[in-house]
């Protein structure tokens, strides 16, 4: 997987970037896909308190991809472990990207992800959906 600097993709209308840690320890590994306004991570790993920078950096650097209206979705079904910091991380960038008009929109099968999402009050702002496809789809 090459290194790539998320933040300075120009990004064509169908693109797509591998995004690593500088440290190649960190147990976070990403791909980046843009079509269109939408940003789509495609995340896998562990996110814990030793990578929450690189995640929290990961995370700022592909939402300023996403232009509104479009989504920014972030696939976490590959990750093998996600702690408490990385939910703040997803609350907090929600609410940027709200601002700008971006939905945030989280998708994965894990049962304790809704869990800790609904006993952390986030379903508002990190809503939920169970593929890549419904979270690109128009809102009802």
């Amino acid at each position: 997987m090459n290194t790539v600097a998320v933040r300075s993709f120009p990004g064509p209308s169908n693109a797509r970037l591998s995004s690593q840690p500088n440290d190649t320890h960190s147990g976070l590994r990403a791909v980046t896909e843009c079509t269109g306004s939408a940003v789509v991570v495609h995340v896998g790993g562990d996110i814990d308190a030793s990578n929450e920078a690189a995640w929290q950096r990961l995370v700022n650097r592909s939402a300023a991809i996403a232009i509104a209206p479009g989504p920014f979705v972030i696939d976490i079904r590959d990750l093998e472990f996600m702690g408490s910091c990385a939910y703040a991380v997803l609350a907090q960038e929600s609410v940027r990207c709200r601002r700008r008009g971006v939905s945030l929109r989280l998708v994965t099968s894990q049962p304790i992800v809704a869990r800790t999402i609904a006993a952390c009050g986030l379903r508002r702002l990190v809503p939920m959906y169970p593929t890549v496809e419904t979270a690109l789809a128009p809102p009802a």
